[in-house]
């Protein structure tokens, strides 16, 4: 583990303009080369920031790595709390969160690919995270509200753990994202095409929708021809 230089007295802490820089960069390396392939003088210079402050301030590449995990979650978080789920109707909001869900991870391979690797070393370094925990509680609590309103409404089914949901609605999006590639290559299809990607995303909805309002998924499809 790589520790910072020392100092004789405190560095300044970087401007906020640049340490979003330094972690916007650091997100990129990460993403792309694992942690054990980034290299801070890398992110150091494409960052246009002095490597030793970096050190000084995250601690050593590890201590950015963590930082790093945790800026695509404050990220994603950030922006689900802005879906004002709670204003909208229980099936609307369920539908906006699966839409965004899938949207976000197309949309941001980065959080993608830095995750892949994250599970590759068992979440060994997002387990250090005391932020991540305070991120958790409110995405749970959102789902479990918008369940409690659709099952007071007769909309959802009863019984139905948000965690689990999350979970759920997770890996449809994410699985798609994470291995468009290698489908794309055994199913002789392009899933990069965006009709592709357009009918998956339909899909996920009326995979989601389907099961918490028990409606039969074979009664939205055309009759076969006699």
């Amino acid at each position: 583990m790589a520790s910072p230089p020392s100092s004789a007295s405190a560095a300044p802490p970087p401007a906020p303009k640049a340490r979003e820089r330094i972690l916007a960069t650091a997100v990129r390396e990460f993403a792309a080369r694992g942690l054990a392939g980034a290299r801070v003088d890398v992110i150091a210079r494409e960052a246009a920031a002095n490597k030793q402050l970096i050190y000084y301030h995250f601690g050593s590449k590890e201590g950015l790595y963590v930082a790093a995990l945790e800026t695509v979650y404050r990220d994603i978080r950030a922006r689900e709390a802005n879906l004002a789920l709670a204003d909208t109707a229980p099936e609307e909001a369920m539908k906006r969160f699966v839409l965004f869900s899938f949207d976000y991870v197309i949309e941001h391979p980065e959080f993608v690919r830095l995750l892949a690797h994250e599970n590759l070393l068992e979440a060994r370094y997002l387990k250090s995270s005391a932020e991540l925990v305070t991120m958790r509680t409110p995405l749970v609590d959102r789902l479990a509200q918008i369940l409690e309103r659709g099952r007071e409404d007769g909309i959802f089914r009863s019984h139905v753990d948000p965690a689990t949901l999350y979970t759920t609605i997770a890996s449809l999006c994410f699985f798609y994202a994470s291995n468009m590639h290698t489908l794309s290559v055994f199913l002789g299809t392009d899933l990069h095409d965006d009709e592709a990607i357009a009918r998956y995303r339909a899909n996920v909805v009326d995979v989601m929708l389907g099961y918490l309002t028990n409606r039969d998924a074979s009664a939205t499809l055309p009759a076969p021809p006699l």
